[in-house]
């Protein structure tokens, strides 16, 4: 094809994040025209996974063209003088900028999630390899572990009384069982709480009373758990908000599918990371897999720009619609005119100005990427006979672990209202970095009181503190940026979260982006799943459920131009 306006497309997809990467793998082969652009020169879009350098260009982007991404106010910094501990001989250094492949959005991935199957009746799990996430820490600061009461899988690491430990969080009933710390009659209550979380068909009347209070005021009135032991199963929830904040409906489902995740794949683990660079690795998987379905992806073309403003908008971008035919005519960064029968994308791919809407709540999440000259070997045990090797593990502080100076706020206030923070260290089994090096990439909420940032930055310090065995353990490379989110018009209408009600023509349809979260959500999926079918029509079937082609597999490019 030597030109893309040579003929009509069934449908042009703005953007290769992993929404729209999966929707056009899914419609290029259900047999539709599909092209796939995108404004930047690299996959992955949100997802996006980077070198060093990459990364460095990509935060001088940001600076420049605030507001045409999710992403906010990057800060890296060169940091080998940050020593946690002092070392003797010649001291380590950053890799070459290849070395590394650092991802913009982290996730892990549950063994339950709908993604997981979906990449095999589609043919394209033979490209992609996944990692186990072993042990859950959990940051402990009321020195229990000093009198030796634990056994050794579950004791505090780099436990004194000034500095606490991290601990590792039990897993299930065994775990329980050997945490000698937990006496019997703690234990009694625990297990209940388990049998209840694994049991979804009981979390309904549960639910009923108790969904909209407080997940803490449920373990401790209706199961009698104690508040000592109550942090433990709120790291498990993954809740970004304060204890108070986390209702007993967001918690209990979550954990529950935590618990039934284990064992699933394997033993010893209940979630996994796809290695080289996270969901960036599954999205251009399925770019090149719809390539192969006869797709055609193009990266560095976006929308055609406003030059008084800069950005992409509906006045240059969509020139004009055929009402008869519903042909949309698009023009793109280059003055090329195409016409197209439907046009999807995120909000920040689509023309912009069809986004504006001053009444959006906008959830604001504090991220950091750090490169550390450490492999941490200590936070990846053995998950027990037969269990794969760990490449990622999870670390969680709670609110009100960390002191640290907001303002003119007390530590008082700071310490009940500030979010947890949340660590997630990827080895170098990844591909994200070299060997004996590891990636720590942090979030913490933004709220009324906190800096986040200050918060992330004293989390980080304690958790390289409490890690160290390494004696040249130092801060190589950070990274702090905000990423900003919209959630979804409604919980589950995923018809009526495709739609773009800021433009007339209802053959948009504007793809919901990935929340800032630890995990990647079913919904993103079923948002997929819902603009195929519109797309399709009501009478399609057989999404993602492919039979194996010619070429699938290959490393070449496909469809790319």
């Amino acid at each position: 094809m030597d030109s893309l306006s040579d003929s009509t497309w069934d449908v042009v997809i703005s953007g290769t994040g992993l929404p729209q990467s999966l929707l056009a793998l899914a419609l290029s082969r259900s047999g539709k025209k599909v092209l796939h652009i995108d404004k930047h020169d690299y996959y992955g879009s949100a997802e996006a996974a980077l070198s060093l350098q990459e990364v460095e260009s990509w935060a001088d982007t940001i600076k420049k063209d605030d507001g045409q991404t999710p992403f906010r106010c990057p800060v890296s910094r060169d940091q080998e003088q940050d020593t946690h501990a002092a070392g003797d001989g010649k001291p380590p250094k950053l890799g070459f900028s290849r070395a590394y492949s650092l991802s913009l959005s982290p996730q892990l991935i549950y063994t339950r999630s709908n993604l997981l199957p979906a990449l095999v009746s589609s043919k394209v799990y033979h490209q992609l390899e996944f990692l186990a996430v072993g042990s859950w820490w959990i940051y402990n600061t009321d020195g229990s572990e000093e009198d030796g009461s634990q056994d050794e899988g579950t004791k505090g690491l780099g436990a004194t009384k000034s500095k606490g430990s991290l601990r590792r969080i039990p897993g299930g009933r065994e775990d329980v069982f050997a945490d000698k710390s937990i006496d019997l009659r703690s234990t009694r209550p625990l297990m209940k709480f388990l049998k209840l979380a694994a049991d979804s068909e009981a979390h309904v009347s549960v639910l009923k009373e108790w969904g909209e209070k407080p997940f803490p005021d449920f373990l401790s009135s209706h199961l009698k758990i104690s508040s000592r032991l109550q942090p433990p199963l709120l790291a498990l929830t993954l809740s970004p908000n304060t204890p108070t904040e986390t209702l007993t409906a967001y918690a209990l489902p979550n954990i529950h599918r935590h618990l039934t995740s284990i064992g699933m794949f394997g033993p010893g683990f209940g979630s996994v990371i796809p290695k080289w660079g996270g969901l960036a690795e599954v999205a251009q998987v399925a770019c090149r897999a719809s390539a192969v379905g006869g797709g055609v992806y193009v990266l560095k073309k976006g929308f055609e720009k406003d030059e008084d403003t800069g950005q992409q908008s509906p006045q240059r971008a969509i020139t004009g619609v055929d009402e008869a035919s519903q042909i949309s005519t698009l023009r793109l960064e280059d003055g090329e005119l195409i016409k197209t029968h439907w046009i999807v994308g995120s909000k920040y791919d689509l023309p912009s100005q069809i986004q504006e809407s001053s009444d959006e709540e906008t959830v604001q999440m504090a991220r950091s990427i750090t490169v550390v000259s450490s492999s941490l070997s200590q936070l990846f045990p053995s998950q027990g006979e037969g269990a794969p090797s760990p490449a990622g593990t999870l670390v969680v502080y709670p609110t009100g672990t960390i002191e640290y100076e907001s303002g003119n706020h007390t530590s008082n206030t700071l310490k009940t209202e500030q979010p947890p923070v949340y660590l997630m260290i990827h080895s170098s089994d990844t591909g994200e970095c070299p060997g004996g090096q590891c990636v720590i990439y942090g979030q913490t909420m933004y709220l009324i009181y906190n800096d986040a940032h200050s918060l992330l930055r004293t989390a980080i310090h304690k958790f390289l503190v409490n890690a160290q065995e390494d004696q040249t353990l130092q801060i190589l490379w950070d990274l702090h940026y905000d990423q900003y989110h919209i959630p979804p018009a409604t919980a589950n209408d995923y018809d009526v979260n495709i739609q773009c009600d800021q433009f007339s023509n209802d053959h948009v349809l504007q793809l919901p982006d990935l929340a800032p979260e630890l995990v990647l959500e079913d919904d993103v999926l079923k948002h997929v799943r819902a603009a195929w079918q519109r797309i399709m029509g009501e009478e399609a079937v057989g999404f993602m459920l492919f039979e194996d082609r010619e070429g699938v597999g290959n490393d070449d490019e496909g469809g790319e131009m």
